[in-house]
């Protein structure tokens, strides 16, 4: 199959300008090494019209994205396709309100499929970081009386990030994650998740890492209001000023996969030519999920 590697628009709309061809891209990819029944694991089959698979034993028809995550999409696939793509190669986010409008689709329709979008732009774990990686918490959210700093109270959501450097001290990579407080506990998350057991870890003097310290090295400095961590404090203003500019507000039942979303883009932006491929891939590798409906942004 071939690649899509543009990033202009025209080119995308040339390329997917119906149903059809937005079911033959992912036939290709979902069938890519050869078609197996889901019910009776026969491997022959016929190819219907419009791309999906008969079983040549148990008659069983397979759509292309059948039990992916572009299962049932109400609005079809060409909408679908477009949205994937604007979330994946823009360099701000979108909200729900603007999807809505922009694809003349339901407000709460828009969002369950972003949040299907964002949670197949998650990180496999598959490559840990290495090198020098900065670590350091965050909150999310407005200021609250009686809560500042490291505060274990409020309604603010708790997060822990990583920055991979370069050996010019630039962002090479970034990730983060929302955790339950401030303690050694949750902060091992990011260590276990994303960083390697070799990798030379920074952070501010904060307590929690002490623990931490006795798998990984760990080296902590004062933060010198952030001046030692330039380019970490960059990163989680950043984050935190497109939470705020273009959803206003997130749950913490989906910040997750907004951090997704954020860091996706952030450790691809130098890969774009493949980014929507990749995305449409792991979609169609990942099992459907079933997202109730709730207020977020």
């Amino acid at each position: 199959m071939d690649i899509f590697k543009w990033q202009q628009v025209i080119e995308f709309s040339r390329t997917f300008q119906t149903e059809l061809d937005c079911k033959k891209y992912l036939a290709e990819l979902k069938w890519k090494d050869g078609f197996t029944c889901r019910k009776c694991g026969h491997q022959g089959s016929q190819i219907r019209k419009d791309y999906a698979r008969t079983c040549n034993k148990c008659s069983d028809t397979e759509s292309a994205g059948a039990d992916t995550l572009l299962h049932k999409v109400k609005f079809g696939l060409v909408k679908a396709f477009h949205i994937c793509f604007e979330m994946s190669t823009s360099t701000k986010g979108l909200s729900a309100m603007y999807v809505a409008k922009r694809y003349a689709i339901n407000r709460k329709t828009a969002m369950s499929f972003m949040h299907k979008v964002r949670e197949a732009m998650k990180s496999g774990e598959n490559h840990p970081m290495q090198g020098e990686v900065h670590v350091d918490e965050f909150v999310v959210g407005g200021q609250e009386a009686g809560h500042t700093g490291r505060s274990y109270g409020g309604k603010k959501k708790k997060t822990v990030c990583a920055v991979e450097l370069t050996g010019e001290g630039k962002v090479r990579r970034f990730y983060a994650l929302k955790i339950k407080d401030l303690s050694a506990k949750s902060l091992r998350s990011i260590f276990e998740s994303h960083l390697d057991k070799a990798a030379q870890v920074i952070t501010d003097e904060w307590k929690g890492y002490w623990p931490i310290s006795k798998d990984y090295t760990i080296k902590q400095r004062p933060s010198e209001l952030g001046l030692n961590f330039k380019a970490l404090h960059t990163m989680i203003h950043q984050v935190k000023s497109w939470l705020r500019t273009t959803y206003s507000w997130v749950s913490k039942r989906h910040i997750d996969r907004y951090l997704s979303e954020f860091s996706n883009r952030i450790n691809r932006s130098q890969n774009k030519e493949t980014i929507f491929y990749i995305l449409i891939t792991r979609m169609v590798n990942q099992d459907k999920i079933y997202i109730s409906m709730v207020p977020d942004c």
